[in-house]
């Protein structure tokens, strides 16, 4: 699926943004809705899965029987730790199939569970991290003043669409400005509370709601206890939700409106200096998990299921909320190979800076060179 403008660079609130209103966007409700009732049919994360391979449901008990894309490289004897998330896409196919150690059989990779784009930038802060997945608001947010932490962006996982929605609670409900009054949850500093932020700044409605910090877990209890009339999430909570509610936005609304967001990998500048080899194989495997989900998605979905303990038809139902860009996409000039991607996370700070999520602007070259391409550049030729 191609995303709506996925790399315009205008910050929401500029005159330059996609102008459209929101009080429009419901008219996608039906198919937004479609895609999520058909993915809550049973889809509960603590299941423990029914997976046709062979395999069981936990992560830590595959062998590792899948061979490397290209020729392994045993002189690779770097050691990484790999921050991962319980997101659908080539990150958990990678980390299923054990390409990287496929390929790397003499480096030393341990892979760390991480819940939330914050739990990430507060392991790069304590130097636990060397790459990791995160999204685009908290990677932004990270380079940005007060942590400034010096991290580049060596891939884009995917870009989010339907995965994140505004869920509401009242059927009446049919716009945004139904909400005016009400209380909206959502995880600060993550690319939902982003997108959040920027339909109600194009609705004029960031004064007329409440919105409130909770993560995920809490977000459900608060949504049982009618605690909250909204949330904006991801995946399990976004399931759940459904069950009870509806969504009428979603993060592919925000793309349109000039705020894309993605789940990136990041990783510091001292760990990708000093290791380019290992750089060069780990893009090559990550390629071969992405080209899995849009070439092989039944394939890819059993890698999914084995990690997130679900079903292959629960996790395949779930890879319709992102778009999975290709090596050679993430080459050309929309992204890695233009300045595409470092004009987005340009307008991502300076909105994240007017909502005061950030203390300040950094420098702009600080976001221009965030996109580190080098071996992205070497695979795709």
């Amino acid at each position: 699926m191609t995303p709506m403008h996925p790399m315009s660079p205008t910050p929401p609130t500029s005159a330059k943004a996609p102008k459209r209103s929101l009080s429009l966007l419901p008219t996608r409700r039906r198919s937004i809705a479609l895609r999520l009732t058909a993915a809550a049919l049973g889809l509960t994360l603590a299941l423990s899965g029914c997976v046709t391979s062979g395999r069981t449901s936990h992560p830590d008990n595959f062998a590792g029987d899948v061979a490397c894309p290209v020729e392994p490289d045993p002189s690779i004897t770097a050691t990484a730790r790999i921050g991962w998330q319980a997101i659908p896409n080539g990150d958990l196919v990678v980390k299923d199939l054990e390409l990287l150690e496929a390929c790397m059989p003499e480096a030393n990779i341990s892979w760390v569970k991480m819940n939330s784009g914050g739990d990430v930038i507060q392991a790069f802060g304590s130097e636990s991290l060397d790459i990791s997945l995160v999204g685009s608001s908290p990677a932004v947010k990270s380079a940005s003043p007060p942590l400034s932490k010096d991290l580049k962006v060596i891939w884009i996982s995917d870009v989010i669409e339907d995965a994140e929605s505004l869920i509401v609670k009242d059927p009446e409900v049919e716009k945004l400005s139904d909400l005016k009054g009400k209380t909206i949850a959502v995880p600060f500093g993550s690319t939902a509370h982003y997108s959040l932020l920027t339909a109600l700044s194009e609705e004029g409605l960031t004064n007329d709601v409440r919105v409130i910090n909770l993560a995920t877990d809490a977000i459900l209890a608060a949504w049982q206890r009618d605690e909250i009339d909204a949330a904006w999430v991801w995946e399990p909570t976004l399931t759940q939700l459904v069950e009870s509610g509806h969504p009428i936005l979603s993060s592919k609304d925000s793309a349109g409106l000039g705020a894309p967001t993605f789940d990136l990998v990041a990783g510091t500048s001292s760990f990708l200096e000093e290791n380019p080899d290992f750089l060069r194989m780990w893009t090559l495997a990550q390629a071969e998990g992405s080209r899995l989900l849009t070439e092989e998605p039944d394939k890819a979905a059993v890698s999914i299921s084995v990690q997130l303990g679900i079903t292959p038809e629960e996790a395949g139902k779930l890879l319709g909320g992102y778009h999975y860009p290709s090596l050679e996409e993430q080459a050309g000039a929309e992204y890695f190979g233009g300045d595409g991607l470092a004009e987005a996370f340009s307008g991502t700070a300076e909105f994240l800076e007017q909502q005061r999520e950030i203390d300040a602007l950094a420098d702009g070259s600080v976001y221009e060179e965030m996109p580190y391409g080098d071996a992205i550049e070497e695979a795709a030729k």
